[in-house]
């Protein structure tokens, strides 16, 4: 549903300064494609040569924000924090999908579940034994709840995630297809050339406001629990193995793994592809790397990179000099040949 400009800004904590306060505002795009009846963001000194031809119909920026050749039509939208008055704005013109309460005659309940108020069950949902569905929370088709599940107030399931038996979420929590919270462990003992599966009979816990991406397994833990912290968010393609404890506000971005019996503290981030060896604490706000494997314990607050990971800063220095080793091995071949013809003509 389209709103005018003025109406937006006032929604986004924005001034507006130029163009029409009554142009009416249909979606939002980034500012390389937006187009008339558009909203987008300039937060970069490094986009803004894309405003100059742009038809976008508004731009947020900040305040102070000095921006040159802004094209006639186009309002700006001042504001303290671009980024977030942007994000409403996302909210506003994008809303997200709404479920009306219901179960579709689809579904698949087993004995004694308890349902919430305003709770949604899509068809070819699966929900086992026991299972509590928190008020507001959404259970989209096809995805599969074990015996003994809790799920929150606010939460959304989405399709064909599965949530083994006895997991224990929180509220607003939002898993995505083909995520799998609770399966066993990779745990195994070698006895008489044989692999002995170890049985995993704990469970997950996820707290508050996390989301979980798609694709993604959290495996239950092998004696206890496994905990994801609230305010966790953790990418499409992850790994997080048995037993580990990740705090508040962590950050794992898609193909990193996580060994088992990790600590995760609070506001750490794991980037890309890295990964992260059993038993191993990372410390409150450390980063990890893209494509860093983590073999031992990182200090709270520092960044590390490489394979084994260290220091940033090290690393750098080794990546630079292992640049440079080419060169310097025809500098060596040079100095051997130069020795050889010096003893040649010396004997």
């Amino acid at each position: 549903m389209p709103i005018t400009l003025k109406e937006l800004a006032n929604l986004c904590e924005a001034r507006v300064v130029g163009g029409d306060g009554e142009t009416l505002i249909y979606t939002a795009a980034d500012i390389k494609s937006a187009q008339v009846g558009q909203v987008t963001q300039l937060v970069s000194h490094k986009y803004a040569q894309f405003i100059v031809n742009s038809t976008a119909s508004a731009c947020f920026i900040a305040e102070g924000y000095a921006v040159e050749n802004v094209p006639e039509n186009m309002a700006l939208l001042v504001c303290s924090d671009p980024e977030m008055s942007f994000i409403k704005a996302l909210d506003i013109l994008h809303p997200a999908r709404s479920y009306s309460a219901q179960v579709a005659p689809q579904a698949v309940l087993g004995v004694n579940v308890t349902l919430g108020v305003n709770v949604y069950i899509g068809p070819y949902a699966v929900l086992g034994e026991n299972v509590v569905i928190g008020d507001n929370s959404i259970i989209l088709a096809g995805a599969y709840l074990g015996n003994n599940v809790k799920i929150g107030k606010n939460c959304q399931i989405n399709p064909y995630a599965v949530i083994y038996d006895a997991v224990v979420l929180g509220e607003h929590v939002i898993i995505h297809s083909g995520a799998i919270i609770g399966a066993d462990g990779f745990g195994y003992k070698f006895r008489n050339n044989r692999h002995i599966k170890v049985p995993q009979v704990g469970n997950v816990v996820i707290d508050d406001h996390v989301e979980i991406g798609a694709n993604t397994c959290i495996d239950r833990g092998a004696l206890g629990s496994t905990i994801i912290g609230s305010g966790t968010k953790i990418d499409n393609l992850v790994q997080v193995g048995h037993n580990n404890k990740v705090g508040k506000n962590v950050i794992m971005c898609g193909l990193t793994g996580v060994s088992g019996s990790c600590n995760i503290e609070d506001y750490a981030i794991l980037a890309g592809s890295s990964g992260v060896a059993d038993h191993v604490t990372i410390g409150q706000g450390a980063v990890v790397m893209a494509r860093s494997g983590v073999a031992g314990d990182v200090k709270a607050g520092t960044q590390v990179f490489g394979s084994p990971a260290k220091d940033k800063k090290t690393a750098y220095k080794e990546q630079i000099a292992l640049s440079k080793l080419p060169e310097l091995l025809k500098k060596v071949k040079l100095l051997e040949e130069k020795i050889e013809a010096l003893e040649k003509v010396s004997s």
